[in-house]
């Protein structure tokens, strides 16, 4: 099996790419072993010492790795881990986790719906490019907040993307948009 690698504009994350999907649908994001409990392949992955993020994308599967720890070392262990888990045939999640962690069941309001609409056509499929993604959390008091995953999560552009991109372009679309903060964990 054939897997690509791509740099991000995280020098702590690597953007895999096997060539095959990832997630059918939405995304997976674990910070820790502990909260990869569906995902034998994140669980494995996190074996790996210097491993500290796993991401996954439709067709991607994004690494953080500690600060200590050195690309080439790392590099060989995550290609071999994700060769083995698409070399047996065993589904990568075994469950569809919701990945909207703060989304209700009440219906949203107008601009929320043209937040996400934007969020999902023209910010969503920039950020997967650079291996992560950006989720709609919440919208108070025209402050827009967002939730950094994967490569995006801690990346030193993320502030610059969050304020020169994401900010100016929801501000251009959404007069009622004041600003746009980052969601920490």
């Amino acid at each position: 099996m054939f897997i690509q690698t791509e740099t991000t504009p995280n020098p702590a994350s690597l953007k895999f790419l096997p060539g095959r999907v990832v997630m059918e649908r939405g995304t997976a994001d674990f910070r820790s072993v502990e909260e990869a409990n569906s995902s034998l392949l994140a669980q494995n992955l996190f074996k790996i010492e210097g491993v500290e993020g796993v991401f996954f994308g439709s067709d991607f599967i994004s690494i953080t790795k500690s600060e200590s720890f050195d690309w080439q070392i790392l590099k060989p262990s995550v290609l071999g881990a994700i060769s083995v888990q698409y070399e047996s045939g065993a589904s990568i999640i075994d469950k569809i986790e919701n990945t909207e962690k703060n989304s209700t069941v009440t219906k949203d309001s107008e601009i929320v719906v043209q937040i996400k609409e934007l969020l999902d056509t023209k910010v969503r499929p920039a950020v997967a490019m650079d291996g992560g993604d950006i989720t709609f959390s919440d919208f108070k008091d025209g402050i827009v907040f967002l939730h950094m995953q994967g490569a995006c999560s801690g990346c030193p552009s993320s502030t610059a993307t969050l304020k020169a991109g994401i900010e100016n372009m929801l501000k251009h679309y959404l007069p009622e948009v004041q600003g746009v903060e980052p969601v920490m964990d």
